[in-house]
């Protein structure tokens, strides 16, 4: 590992040094991509050199104690090499967790997907309540988000969400939120009182460009219709609704809430594309790595992957076993709560992984 952080090191050292020359912004996109990889590199060379630092502390204390010391002074240098020695240790964990194998998707945008599920109107209205959910939680990240493809129904409920956020990291955070997601409450539409469980489904893709995925017009089939539901100015008058078919796989796209036909002809093609690369990444998985992803369901969307109780107040997150009373908070976008559980398992996972790969080599 130590010799792995010396060459980040180096490799860090060098951008910095190419970062002070006069011709750095000669070629803008080098530039961006090369000042991106060295902030991503700030955290790992901070830990080492922390690291560093820490054994420094421990070898001098070290000799302190082998000299003539009276009683109160090796108490204190004793105290104080436990304490280097403890946060030596800290820091070794930190950096086996930022040296894993990073998903090249992670600092992408995100486009997401949400259907009703099981239950009629009240997974619609669930369906409803996780788009608002997500919405304030990519407002509390100074995330964007652009509208896709929104059809609602007379009640207020979402048949279908599609939309993009847009932020850095965003696929990093929101990839967990992948699956069959549960609600239990009391309906709006009941009267007696019962408690229904109805669920909606949320998909995660990386946004990817349509020249990362092969794209032939020939596989396409595009259908135009008039957009329907909450909308602009434009809505029922103009067939201006595009959706996409893809006849290899089947693989359906819509969108209806820009302006002009050709504009969700673009956005049709953007999240096509984003659909495609997410079934090649699939098929070139390992078995490993699908076992790893199917514990905290990265990709696994038919599987249960968190009831919402209302009645108790508590969110349940099944794939970590995690249950919190903070239901209010969580449905007003308070999710690093949940995200932070999930990413923490699924780092000690890959952790588990990487070491029992050293042990098997």
């Amino acid at each position: 590992m130590l010799e792995k952080l010396k060459r980040v090191e180096e490799r860090y050292l060098e951008m910095a040094a190419r970062a002070e020359q006069p011709d750095f912004f000669a070629d803008p996109a080098a530039a961006t991509k090369l000042l991106r990889e060295q902030k991503r590199l700030e955290p790992i060379i901070e830990a080492y050199r922390a690291y560093r630092a820490a054994e420094t502390e421990m070898r001098d204390l070290r000799e302190m104690l082998d000299g003539t010391l009276d009683a109160e002074m090796r108490a204190f240098c004793q105290e104080e090499f436990t304490q280097a020695k403890k946060k030596r240790e800290e820091l070794e964990q930190e950096l086996k967790i930022l040296l894993l194998p990073r998903d090249p998707n992670d600092e992408k945008n995100v486009i997401m997907e949400i259907r009703g599920g099981v239950g009629g109107e009240e997974s619609a209205l669930f369906a409803h309540s996780l788009f608002r959910m997500y919405s304030m939680y990519a407002d509390s990240k100074k995330w964007k988000i652009e509208l896709l493809n929104y059809n609602e129904t007379e009640l207020g409920g979402v048949k279908e969400a599609d939309f993009l956020v847009i932020g850095d990291g965003a696929y990093s955070r929101l990839k967990f939120e992948s699956g069959v997601h549960r609600v239990q409450r009391v309906p709006e539409t009941e009267s007696g009182g019962r408690v229904h469980t109805s669920t909606a489904t949320v998909a995660v893709l990386p946004e990817v460009e349509q020249a990362e995925v092969d794209l032939r017009p020939e596989d396409i089939e595009m259908q135009v219709y008039r957009s329907s539901g909450a909308g602009g100015q434009h809505i029922n008058k103009t067939s201006s609704a595009v959706r996409l078919i893809h006849k290899p796989t089947g693989i359906v796209v819509a969108c209806q809430e820009e302006r002009s036909q050709v504009q969700n002809r673009e956005r049709c093609m953007q999240m096509l594309a984003s659909k495609l690369y997410e079934m090649e990444q699939e098929r070139i998985d390992s078995d490993v790595t699908n076992a790893r992803r199917s514990q905290v369901g990265t990709g696994m969307r038919n599987e249960r992957i968190r009831t919402y109780n209302f009645p108790q107040g508590r969110v349940t997150d099944h794939r970590i076993g995690l249950t919190l009373y903070q239901i209010d908070s969580i449905m007003d976008g308070d999710l690093d709560v949940l995200i932070d559980a999930l990413v923490t398992a699924d780092q000690a996972e890959r952790l588990q992984h990487e070491e029992g790969d050293k042990l098997a080599n």
